[in-house]
């Protein structure tokens, strides 16, 4: 499965993406500009569509009440809830793995979830290869996996749900992180501001930002990493498992055991990112102003939100030698495009501000109100911004 997402989802396949997320970054700004108090519905109506253009070759949708989107978020949502650890007393006494399923209602749920999101799934696939028989499908990731079908040795059912996952988790992380610009934003006026000064300088205002000026656009990029440093929508990693026998501060930890990294802590080290709670795109730039050369084992990232590939780092970056279902996210190439182009154009058309009580005072927004989804945690802001 690994071998066939990172076909669809490496660095010269994230490439094709590029023209519909330009097209979304437009269309996300015009919502923007058209209903501003609306702007999280439109930041995951982006995030949504973009993803299913992407997995299953859609043309833009208008609303995130979508009846699929909201499905398939319904089923990303149980699974976040269903990775927290002790999320299910079966983790704790694994002895109820023997139960019959008439004693354990967890089991019936989970399998009749599995009946239904694979038929949803299923459908969604068969659509995506009745296209391709009619000779009206788009290039996605659903018809990379139909297309290699031999190549990748993987079932109907398999394929259906890696399509269906990568969906389902890219449109999530991809809308809380936007939440995490729009809290910044907010807070830290001056960062907007140098921004559009290179947006301005760069680009001018005679058209709108494309993917060609991304190597132009440093600060823009700086940004993209500061926002998954400075609050990462997965505060804590996916499960791993030891490789070997290790030690860590007296622990023993055998091999085989579960381990959870922090990658909160991790993001801030104060050994490799001074004033960590300060969000400040510079820590990623050189004195003159080009990105710098990122921290090592950060897989040239500059932070650990994707993920920290096949070692676990510690908070002080020693190893536990591990291995598990989840490296460095697939989707990362396609996540920062989605990203940087949607950042940058709404910088150039808009300016975010705070908004103001009834007395014209501005209202500060809190910098830590979040919505734990899980796994992800999205920003909810109190008080919307105003667009100008």
């Amino acid at each position: 499965m690994r071998r066939a997402a990172h076909e669809g989802f490496n660095v010269r396949a994230s490439t094709s993406y590029q023209p519909l997320q330009e097209k979304e970054s437009a269309l996300l700004v015009s919502h923007m500009l058209q209903d501003p108090n609306g702007w999280d519905d439109h930041l995951k109506r982006s995030a949504a569509s973009t993803v299913l253009s992407a997995v299953y070759g859609w043309l833009p949708i208008d609303s995130s009440a979508d009846s699929l989107v909201g499905r398939i978020n319904e089923m990303m949502h149980r699974v976040v809830q269903a990775c927290l650890p002790g999320a299910f007393l079966v983790e704790i006494f694994p002895s109820m793995l023997y139960l019959p399923d008439w004693m354990a209602t967890w089991k019936r749920k989970g399998k009749d979830f599995f009946r239904k999101d694979t038929a949803m799934f299923e459908e969604l696939l068969d659509d995506v290869r009745n296209k391709m028989n009619s000779g009206s499908s788009t290039p996605c990731f659903a018809a990379t996996l139909l297309e290699g079908e031999k190549k990748f040795m993987l079932n109907n059912q398999e394929a259906a749900w890696l399509a269906g996952t990568m969906f389902g988790a890219g449109a999530e992380t991809t809308a809380a992180a936007l939440s995490v610009f729009m809290l910044a934003m907010t807070l830290y006026p001056d960062v907007m501001h140098c921004a559009q000064a290179q947006l301005d300088a760069v680009i001018g205002r005679g058209r709108l930002p494309t993917f060609d000026d991304r190597p132009n656009l440093p600060y823009i990029e700086a940004m993209v990493k500061e926002i998954l440093r400075w609050r990462p929508v997965g505060p804590v990693g996916l499960p791993r498992r030891s490789m070997q026998d290790d030690w860590y501060k007296g622990y023993f930890i055998p091999k085989g055991t579960i381990v959870v990294y922090n990658t909160w802590a991790m993001n801030r080290d104060p050994k490799y990112f001074p004033d960590y709670d300060e969000f400040r795109p510079e820590r990623y730039l050189d004195s003159s102003g080009q990105l710098a050369e990122a921290i090592s084992d950060t897989h040239s990232l500059g932070h650990f939100t994707y993920g920290t590939g096949r070692r676990y780092l510690r908070p002080t970056f020693t190893y536990i030698h591990v291995k598990g279902f989840a490296r460095i996210c697939m989707g990362k190439d396609v996540a920062n495009q989605a990203l940087f182009i949607d950042i940058a154009t709404l910088l150039w058309a808009v300016n975010i501000e705070k908004a103001r009580d009834k007395n014209g005072e501005h209202i500060i927004p809190s910098r830590t109100d979040c919505l734990d989804e899980g796994l992800v945690v999205y920003v909810t802001l109190s008080h919307v911004q105003r667009f100008c």
